[in-house]
């Protein structure tokens, strides 16, 4: 007799973590949870290899007020995700997000912040003079205006909550187990089983797809619901730099690259343009030379210090990247009625998982959403074709 649970999820890094613990906790939810993940020690996973940072400076209001409810999440983890005297830390650093932008990113920068504000968000736009005083160490002189998250946003350690999801679900009596989800018996627009990689079926009552950018696409298409979302490789460079350079937050560049402060040094990275329909994360190999030639002379070109730094190690990852417009799709499988997606986070998936778990929590267990409505990233605008376009993608 085949096994059977309530509810299967295809992943268990942070996003399906996410989700069998809020589902678990779910004062309406009593049924069973399985989560299928294929590698158990999550090395190579988005969690463990991500940047790890959150920020409220976005353009589409569903992202803002994701991610304010995610720093309150992690600023209250302790209590939240505590399994009896363990209390999970994630060493969070509201450290603050830095946009530099020319006279010509002016109305896009105030628009996005009237929006930010009006949720919220601590916020503020710095003229050239007000980044050179607040931040004496960069070069401004092709600077008009900078957006700089005040309090609210910063970095914290993306692996570490990720494992206090995890511990938290299975101290609720979530199941974990070795395998990867490749496909999905559908009668009558109901999933009624998940077949395995090594040939074993599950019954389910409903089925979660959080594969993530190794798994994410094959199985929607498995489910009847193609998706654009793809794996893309992602470099993160460490470096160190002898002069000190107070109150720094993370800084996105007018070219593109980004830097923040890690421990005693820093770490950067480039976000490139690579929006064909192919899996280019086919290895974790580093690629060096994005360094040399893009990283570094953006560097000393923003900051003096970075002239003279000293490179340290560095490491690739991938992301799920949604190429119809770099936004999460979650919800309701198109043509299912007991199959959900949450997936194509494109880099924003850590921060986006506390938000993400709980509302699908919401409708897996009642139908709907009944705190925070994600209805605009549903999947719903791959069919229509209407993407939810983001101003602030990096």
């Amino acid at each position: 007799m085949a096994e059977n649970f309530d509810v299967v999820i295809a992943g268990g890094a942070v996003i399906g973590s996410s989700i069998a613990w809020h589902l678990a906790a779910h004062p309406a939810f009593s049924g069973r949870i399985l989560v299928v993940e294929p590698d158990m020690t999550y090395q190579r996973s988005a969690s463990a290899l991500s940047a790890g940072s959150i920020r409220q400076q976005f353009s589409q209001p569903v992202n803002v007020a994701i991610s304010l409810y995610g720093i309150g999440f992690l600023r209250a983890i302790g209590d939240i995700l505590a399994v009896e005297s363990d209390r999970p830390s994630v060493s969070l650093h509201e450290g603050g997000y830095l946009y530099l932008g020319a006279e010509a990113h002016r109305e896009g920068f105030e628009a996005n912040n009237a929006i930010q504000r009006q949720m919220g968000a601590d916020i503020a736009l710095l003229d050239a003079a007000g980044l050179k005083q607040t931040f004496p160490w960069l070069e401004t002189s092709d600077l008009a205006i900078g957006s700089y998250g005040v309090s609210g946003e910063g970095w914290f350690d993306g692996y570490g909550l990720m494992q206090a999801f995890r511990a938290k679900a299975r101290s609720l009596g979530v199941e974990y187990r070795l395998g990867r989800v490749t496909g999905v018996e559908i009668a009558s627009a109901r999933a009624s089983a998940v077949t395995l990689e090594d040939g074993s079926r599950i019954g389910c009552g409903a089925v979660v797809n959080a594969a993530g950018a190794s798994g994410a696409r094959a199985l929607s298409a498995a489910m009847g619901f193609p998706v654009p979302v793809y794996a893309k490789k992602r470099c993160v460079f460490g470096f160190a730099c002898k002069e000190q350079l107070p109150r720094h937050p993370l800084i996105i560049d007018r070219s593109g690259v980004w830097w923040r402060p890690e421990g005693e040094g820093y770490i950067a990275g480039y976000s490139p343009d690579d929006l064909d329909e192919s899996d280019h994360a086919t290895d974790f190999e580093v690629d060096w030379a994005l360094f040399e030639t893009v990283i570094w002379p953006a560097l000393a070109a923003r900051i003096p210090a970075f002239e003279a730094i000293r490179p340290g190690r560095a490491w690739a990852g991938h992301y799920d990247m949604n190429l119809l417009d770099h936004n999460a799709l979650v919800g309701r499988v198109p043509g299912l009625s007991n199959g959900f997606i949450a997936c194509g986070f494109s880099g924003h998936g850590l921060q986006q998982s506390p938000a993400v778990g709980r509302g699908l929590a919401e409708l897996v267990t009642e139908g709907r959403y009944t705190s925070l409505d994600l209805a605009d990233l549903s999947p719903e605008r791959v069919l229509t074709g209407r993407p939810l376009l983001e101003r602030n993608v990096i």
